[in-house]
């Protein structure tokens, strides 16, 4: 049998932890208190959900009741979702951050 054209690969979904970037699998249940089997920190906080946006009204896309101050703190929020990427999206690490101002600021000097 032959292909037309090159199937593509399969892409799985997972989360990223906000604070070390480790790819938690889908499988991964999130509960109020599970944490990050890399660095610790809890993984049900406004920094790991889909509807997390800096500078949106109090930081969430969603219409909440009520402000979440600490944002890397764990909540009982009832429209988080947690943030799911596939194996094929950008990496969002800090070291790619890092670079890509890097090579930003290297455009004007």
């Amino acid at each position: 049998m032959r292909f037309l054209h090159t199937p593509r690969p399969i892409r799985y979904l997972f989360t990223v932890c906000y604070a070390c970037g480790t790819e938690l699998p889908a499988e991964f249940v999130i509960t109020r208190s599970a944490e990050c089997p890399t660095c610790g920190k809890p993984v049900r906080v406004c920094k790991n959900c889909e509807f997390y946006e800096p500078g949106a009204h109090w930081d969430c896309r969603e219409t909440v009741p009520e402000q979440v101050v600490d944002k890397e703190r764990s909540n009982f929020c009832d429209y988080f979702r947690a943030n799911r990427k596939t194996s094929g999206d950008s990496d969002h690490s800090a070291a790619a951050r890092s670079k890509a101002r890097a090579d930003f600021d290297a455009l004007f000097s």
